[in-house]
């Protein structure tokens, strides 16, 4: 029988740092094979292939890329908020602990399980908050849509949720519309929306591209805070290296629809192994760009290719600087590099360089 979530509030709770060491370790989500495909025009692409990773818990989980590669659609997959009758998982699981494989829950089903085991911030809350509604409305329906509590409790938790995401003067901005806040506050409210059920997991979508920088640092340190408060795990994709640096424990990256590179955030950094990896760190402007002289940024030449036109053999091969005979042959696994084969670490590289031949 499918589980509908904890039954508890925040009050049956005491948040703080203990909450994340306490779980830490233990696997979450359990994401395997997970291929996603999109009818289009002439036929069906796999927007996600064959993607897998696990998350644990209190940890935050990065998966970057340029846009095209899938990032989103992998969380929409697991949010099972695909475009119907357009996008389909076609294979792999999404085991979520506690409730079994989201992926073969029906849609009633579903609809339980998302905001309250596991919530979605959206890119741009503008286009995910309702307009007619007062944010405080919007917050309410949240939390009575999984919590048996009546239309004043959810009032005062809505209240407590402004307050604890920042948000100044939080009585009076829960009557508020969403045109009536600035970029930042929106956001802020999209997070108390998505935390107020205390969900196991919380995939972010973009959550600081509309906002300015400032705004930006405010956002990543309140979600970062609010994960050890609380040991919500956090799966934050981004196309932004910056904000994977800030954020994360461990990255994915992303290409045309499959992971090319898997690693711990500070192994990844010292030592990127995929060519795509080695030019999107290059595409960093650096303090001596900002001080020095004028100097072109290094770019990754050509663009993603369309998915229903993938090069043969790696998929990378046609923007790739260290290309061979081998890469337009045939496409590489995702394994562990064999410079690491005698490490115990995680690292998975897609790439004929660090693969045996």
């Amino acid at each position: 029988m499918m589980s509908t979530g904890p039954q508890m509030t925040r009050s049956d709770q005491t948040p703080g740092t203990s909450a994340a060491a306490k779980n830490a370790g233990r696997t979450v989500l359990q994401v395997s094979g997970l291929t996603t495909e999109l009818r289009v025009e002439g036929g069906r692409i796999r927007a996600v292939d064959d993607v897998s990773f696990d998350l644990l818990a209190g940890e935050t989980l990065g998966i970057v890329g340029e846009s095209g590669c899938g990032k989103s659609m992998t969380a929409l997959s697991i949010m099972g908020l695909l475009p119907r009758p357009i996008g389909t998982i076609t294979s792999g699981s999404v085991v979520l602990e506690d409730v079994g494989d989201l992926a073969l829950l029906s849609d009633a089903q579903m609809k339980a399980v998302r905001g309250d085991v596991v919530s979605m911030i959206f890119q741009e809350p503008m286009t995910s908050l309702n307009p007619v509604f007062t944010v405080g409305f919007q917050l309410c329906e949240a939390i009575q849509a999984h919590r048996p509590v009546s239309r004043q409790a959810a009032r005062q938790k809505a209240i407590e949720m402004l307050d604890l995401v920042g948000i100044p003067l939080p009585e009076l901005r829960f009557d508020n519309y969403p045109h009536q806040l600035s970029g930042g506050m929106r956001q802020r409210v999209m997070i108390a929306m998505a935390l107020a059920c205390q969900p196991k997991i919380m995939l972010a979508d973009e959550p600081t591209t509309a906002l300015d920088v400032t705004i930006q640092a405010q956002i990543l340190k309140l979600m970062d805070r609010l994960k050890n408060e609380t040991g919500t795990s956090i799966v934050i994709i981004t196309h932004d290296l910056g904000v994977i640096a800030r954020m994360a424990q461990r990255v994915l990256v992303m290409y045309a629809g499959v992971v090319v590179e898997e690693a711990k955030v500070h192994e990844l950094f010292a030592r990127p192994l995929h060519p795509y990896t080695v030019g999107l760190l290059k595409s960093i402007p650096s303090a001596r760009h900002r001080s020095g002289p004028k100097k072109r940024l290094h770019t990754i030449r050509g663009v993603v290719p369309s998915l229903n036109a993938l090069p043969r053999g790696c998929r990378y091969s046609d923007r790739c600087p260290d290309v061979h005979d081998r890469c337009h042959q045939s496409e590489p696994p995702l394994a562990r590099p064999v410079e690491d084969e005698a490490s115990q670490g995680e690292r998975r590289v897609r790439c004929w360089l660090h693969c045996k031949q």
